[in-house]
């Protein structure tokens, strides 16, 4: 089995490290064990919570590309069907049913590692204990909703049902698209708990996966809050700043420990999580290890936008039970606390968790008239061939670029120099830190890929040099010219001990001194700036990649895919770099290519929807 597993090593099917794990697990005695093991350490890599045993079968084993290889993988281990597979894991010291501890769990034919099924495990309690119902005045409750979203009438309002089902239970989940209004949802929601508690003193929380997530929700919370009819003691409940997961959770330096966990739990009543499809499953798991035994949740986010990189689609999950609909006690309830009749559904193995989610479904940004909404409909509805006459409707906030021949890429790099233009003219004028990084944020270049022409590495390249001949940048040659006046970069790791966290961006600029300094712009407005030196891993963020924009929107977006298809290319990737997008979105992909990844899901395998269904 190891010259098996070395082979699939040299395929670039598996990696050193997915190898090492498998012999730490089992011996060579144990072809099956060793084989289970490298497979469940690469589904890890590529974003997967569990491993299906059926993916052990020779049809299925290595993404079914090399046949011949898995047919020897197969025979090596004995020709195992399912059921073989099931008794030869559990017969195994490395494997249990999860009631003690050993490197593997195997549940319901799914294999996991040790520490992905506690945390699936933790989350799927988690989330069943907030579907109890939360006590409340409800009579008190539909005269305030009353008074912030208006009394029911004509189509039925989904904000004000978001905000109901939230007010009424410990945990819930609002998604929705963009411009769908999740964040004025959730401050008239805020509103009306700081109503209900009457004076009471609480305690508020904002967070979001990113630094960019963090300052965006704070913006848009506090612009919405403002509009709302309360008293000064009532406004000054209301959250001022949100924070990063890493900063609230209290990242300790070069360290994976959290300040806060179960033993030192965060102090707080409410919290408020946006762009919780960014959450991946280790950080969802610390994140609710670490909330107050009473504190209310509510998690904000996109359950059609990318996963995050990391393991798991957390929010993903959750949401599929939004097609139950609500029970019909929940159903009679909401309609009494709204006014809008709502008709239950008696489903038999209806799951207690979809009482406590909403959808929010009309989007005030985009209507019939926005090419952009239009696109993202279509590929959210995985139709390739509406989204191909969206795009040649020729819709004034939209344009497609086919990107089959070299003047199409030229042309691409033009783009670039024109969207950045407007930035660089202000460093070259000596426009201060938050003007610079406003202008920078109007206008970005999204890639699918991170290697090669169409990828982060090479477009990145080629803008600066296309840039450098506009006369927009002053490169030096060498590694000296690495650093210069304007160059925005993202940092790539997180550095607690410098406040500054995966995905902050910042730009080079010169200080009152003339040294060039990069400036961040924190989540609560405020100014940071350090010496290119001290910064930890970053890379220059003229085009990045879609999983790095979540969180963000600019005016307009560029969006560059490959000219042939790959695997990373998915419908879900395409749909969040659509709605990035505020005004304006140029596309350039060719039209198989594009067709093709609409057409592809993603695929994020786990078994938190089951485990949430027999909680």
């Amino acid at each position: 089995m190891i010259d098996i597993l070395e082979q699939a090593l040299a395929l670039g099917i598996l990696r050193p490290l997915d190898v090492q794990f498998a012999q730490v697990a089992a011996s060579n005695e144990q072809p099956e064990i060793l084989l289970a093991a490298a497979c469940l350490s690469a589904e890890a890599r590529a974003g997967h919570v569990c491993l299906l045993l059926e993916q052990l079968l020779p049809e299925n084993l290595f993404q079914g590309r090399y046949p011949e290889l898995a047919m020897a993988a197969w025979q090596a281990c004995g020709q195992l069907d399912l059921a073989g597979w099931q008794r030869r894991l559990m017969a195994s010291p490395a494997v249990s049913d999860g009631s003690m501890a050993t490197p593997l769990v195997l549940w319901q034919q799914r294999l996991y590692l040790q520490r992905m099924w506690q945390s699936e495990g933790e989350i799927a309690d988690f989330i069943s204990s907030g579907s109890v119902p939360h006590m409340i005045d409800e009579v008190q409750l539909r005269s305030i909703l009353d008074q912030l979203f208006g009394e029911a009438v004509g189509e039925t309002d989904w904000q004000k049902i978001a905000a109901a089902v939230a007010a009424t239970r410990r945990i819930a989940v609002i998604s929705g698209g963009p411009g769908t209004g999740k964040t004025t949802t959730v401050a008239k929601l805020l509103a009306a708990l700081v109503q209900l508690g009457e004076g009471e003193r609480l305690r508020i929380q904002l967070a979001a996966p990113t630094g960019k997530a963090a300052a965006r929700l704070t913006e848009s919370l506090g612009t919405a809050s403002r509009q709302l009819p309360l008293t000064p003691e009532q406004r000054a409940l209301f959250p001022t700043e949100a924070s990063t997961l890493h900063r609230l959770l209290g990242a300790q330096p070069n360290s994976q420990r959290m300040r806060h966990h179960r033993g030192n739990p965060l102090h707080l009543d409410v919290l408020v999580v946006d762009e919780a499809s960014m959450v991946d499953l280790p950080m969802m798991a610390r994140l609710i290890a670490a909330l107050p035994a009473k504190a209310r949740v509510i998690f904000l986010g996109d359950r059609d936008q990318l996963a995050s990189v990391e393991a798991g689609a957390v929010l993903g999950d959750i949401c599929r039970f939004s097609e139950q609909g609500y029970s019909e006690v929940r159903a009679a309830q909401l309609a009494r606390l709204t006014g809008y009749s709502l008709h239950g559904q008696a489903v038999a193995a209806g799951t207690a968790v979809r009482d406590s989610l909403c959808l929010l479904r009309k989007s005030y940004r985009f209507d019939v008239t926005s090419g952009i909404g239009q696109l993202a409909l279509a590929v959210n509805a995985g139709d390739g061939k509406c989204a191909m006459a969206v795009l040649k409707e020729r819709y004034e906030d939209v344009s497609w670029y086919p990107l089959a021949e070299t003047e199409d890429y030229q042309q691409l790099l033009e783009a670039c120099v024109e969207g950045y233009r407007d930035y660089l003219a202000k460093v070259i004028e000596g426009a201060d830190a938050v003007t610079v990084l406003a202008a920078f944020g109007r206008f970005q270049v999204l890639c699918a890929l991170r290697e090669g022409p169409f990828g982060v590495a090479g477009l990145n390249e080629r803008i600066e040099n296309a840039l450098q001949r506009a006369a927009l940048i002053r490169r030096n040659p060498g590694p000296a010219g690495r650093w210069y006046l304007g160059r925005p970069v993202m940092i790539g790791r997180n550095d607690s001990a410098l406040g500054l966290f995966n995905g902050d961006i910042g730009i080079a600029l010169p200080d009152e001194g003339g040294d060039l300094r990069v400036y961040f712009q924190l989540p609560d407005g405020s100014i940071k700036s350090v010496q290119p030196s001290r910064l930890p891993a970053h890379e220059t963020a003229l085009a990045m990649t879609v999983h790095k924009s979540q969180g963000s929107e600019f005016e307009h977006t560029a969006l560059v895919l490959p000219n042939q298809f790959l695997a990373a290319l998915t419908r879900e990737l395409v749909y969040t770099a659509i709605t990035r997008a505020r005004k304006r979105l140029s596309l350039y992909a060719t039209e198989k290519v594009l067709i093709s990844a609409i057409r592809t899901p993603t695929q994020r395998r786990s078994g938190l929807a089951e485990r949430l269904q027999v909680s």
